[in-house]
């Protein structure tokens, strides 16, 4: 009836679903960080870890792809692991482009304030925070 699953390593996965975990990772690191509003003082990377967990069982295709046996194995978590922090220090140490380094500006001399950031994803939430501060002052 049922088949024999056995163990996979992270690399034996498809392509696809290294794909979808990696996507996984980087939307949750988005979603944790701007719930802190990058604020790294705040980086839990045990709450961080527990939110991907929720993100993966609710909203990931990828999680039910992969057998019990693997999810269950201590060195599936550790490849996972390494996973994890390649693409949080891929996410960290990516620039930012010219045009959101020009956007922030633009948008900070509106609002006559300054904001610190350091990657291409911090400042994609700078530049949504600030649209959304002008758009309150605007409405007020």
């Amino acid at each position: 009836m049922g088949g024999t699953f056995t163990r996979m390593a992270f690399k034996d996965l498809t392509q696809g679903i290294k794909i979808s975990i990696s996507r996984s990772i980087t939307t949750s690191f988005e979603n944790y960080m701007s719930r802190i509003d990058w604020q790294e003082d705040k980086f839990n990377l045990h709450h961080f870890i527990n939110e991907w967990r929720e993100y993966i069982n609710n909203h990931s295709s990828w999680y039910s792809k992969v057998n019990e046996e693997t999810k269950t194995d201590a060195a599936f978590h550790e490849e996972l692991a390494a996973k994890i922090n390649e693409i949080i220090n891929k996410i960290l140490s990516e620039e930012p482009i010219k045009e959101q380094l020009e956007e922030i500006e633009q948008l900070q001399k509106q609002l006559g304030e300054e904001y610190d950031y350091s990657c291409k994803m911090e400042a994609k939430y700078v530049i949504e925070k600030l649209k959304a501060e002008i758009k309150k002052k605007q409405s007020s």
